[in-house]
């Protein structure tokens, strides 16, 4: 019987360290959905409203999607042992819808390459992998938060009530 339980403890606990429950819950449940989010809210914000402001001393559109740039660059460098790559730097220039949206979306491209390799043990190794995983998916949520803001004022379904909105027709 010990045999048995030392067997089974042998095949299962190896198993059980591979599923990676933070970083497959961090990318699947986290990352990727507010990385849709932001993504579509670049594409469905018209171009002229790239500098809106929803008052003064607040960032533009553009700006808040540059920050998410940035960080996006910063925090997934770290996870990857790499220095921040050029994008990082670029981003402060960029002004035009165009220019802004890929920019954006090279930076979750990075950062999705970064969560391929990433697994539990190395998200918690040091300090930095652990806040930058954690800023990744917590700081992101909170540029979407204040982006809803921007779109809603000027007439825009944001994207994840338009996705919630479209699950609720396909059942009824």
């Amino acid at each position: 019987m010990a045999k048995r339980v030392l067997l089974y403890v042998l095949l299962v606990f190896p198993t059980l360290e591979a599923q990676n429950h933070l970083t497959t819950t961090a990318t699947g449940r986290y990352f990727n959905v507010v990385r849709r989010n932001l993504e579509a809210s670049a594409d469905v914000m018209p171009a002229e409203k790239y500098s809106f402001r929803l008052t003064e001393g607040q960032m533009t559109f553009a700006e808040w999607l540059i920050h998410s740039t940035q960080r996006n660059y910063s925090d997934c460098a770290a996870l990857k042992s790499e220095t921040v790559p050029e994008g990082e730097r670029r981003a402060a220039g960029l002004k035009e819808k165009a220019e802004v949206s890929k920019a954006l979306k090279d930076s979750f491209a990075y950062c999705a390459d970064a969560l391929k390799t990433l697994d539990d043990q190395k998200a918690i190794a040091s300090d930095s992998a652990s806040y930058a995983l954690l800023h990744l998916v917590v700081h992101n949520n909170e540029i979407y938060g204040n982006i809803v803001g921007y779109l809603r004022v000027n007439g825009i379904v944001p994207p994840s009530t338009a996705s919630r909105a479209a699950q609720k027709a396909k059942k009824n």
